[in-house]
């Protein structure tokens, strides 16, 4: 029990000095404790309030937001709050973030034909459909099969225009990303298309589909993951927010869903700090909006 609680409670029947020389606390302090209990019941009652809205943000972002991104929801929503209230609340209510590991999937082939790197680690781009990251990661689909999800991500915006899923890492894999990634954006021509050194995409077939599209290819050093760091985060994001430390689905069946549907919300709802805590589409439609009032202008 809260020593000045105890002081409050027997104060009648021992007298407020007797109990605090006993219990080694000042008078003062307890009686500024007893001054100020309205306000901390205030407070109290707000941050069980407050902790409500943040498990109920929490609980849609399916257990993975942490600190930064809940307290970007709640501010969207009207809340007036900062990050450290939040941290304190979500301690306080034992809730956290899903935290990030790196994975590599690819696996380079040495005798292929390499493309130049374009980017050079600058993981930005000033305008939507000029620089792509892709990469291809596994789902462990139970019985000892796997997927494997290839995804083209748009660098300035971190929007996924492209991706593709299937039982096989065959070079049709990442053409297929590639193609979807078109259908999305009307045309590629003259972006970049920044991978690794994996043999689907130092393959001739890629090559001349990347030709096809006008796109340029783009390539990280052998062996080096920071080199195309930006679809690694991606993956191991994606990874950890829909396994939650499982080590794998169940089914084909459950990774493809669960994949369809993070895959989604990661475009539409997910918070991404690059962004200013804002989604990818929601940060192209207020960029497209910028453009077309400084065009008018």
């Amino acid at each position: 029990m809260n020593r000045f609680q105890f002081v409050e409670d027997h104060q009648r029947r021992h007298g407020v000095k007797r109990l605090c020389i006993v219990l080694v606390i000042a008078r003062s302090s307890f009686y500024y404790w007893r001054k100020t209990t309205a306000g901390r019941a205030a407070r109290q009652a707000a941050d069980a309030k407050l902790a409500a809205k943040v498990r109920a943000v929490h609980r849609a972002s399916d257990g993975t937001y942490g600190v930064p991104r809940i307290t970007a929801e709640l501010r969207e929503d009207g809340e007036h709050v900062n990050h450290k209230r939040i941290a304190r609340v979500m301690r306080t209510i034992g809730l956290a973030g899903v935290r990030l590991r790196r994975h590599r999937t690819t696996v380079p082939d040495p005798a292929a034909a390499k493309a130049p790197d374009l980017i050079g680690r600058d993981f930005t781009a000033q305008a939507v459909n000029t620089k792509y990251v892709g990469d291809i990661t596994y789902l462990s689909a139970g019985g000892g099969k796997f997927c494997y999800l290839t995804t083209v991500i748009d660098l300035a915006s971190r929007c996924l225009a492209g991706w593709a899923l299937a039982d096989h890492m065959r070079t049709e894999l990442v053409i297929d990303a590639l193609t979807a990634a078109e259908r999305t954006r009307g045309s590629l021509k003259g972006a970049i298309m920044h991978t690794d050194h994996g043999a689907q995409y130092t393959s001739r077939a890629f090559a001349d589909a990347c030709r096809r599209a006008g796109v340029l290819q783009s390539m990280s050093a052998v062996g080096s993951s920071t080199d195309n760091a930006a679809a690694e985060s991606f993956n191991a994001t994606f990874k950890r927010e829909t396994l939650k430390d499982r080590k794998g689905w169940s089914s084909e069946r459950e990774a493809r869903l669960d994949a369809f549907r993070w895959l989604h919300r990661d475009n539409t709802r997910r918070r991404h700090s690059h962004l200013g805590h804002r989604s990818p589409i929601a940060y192209e439609t207020a960029s497209a909006t910028t453009t077309t009032l400084t065009e008018a202008a």
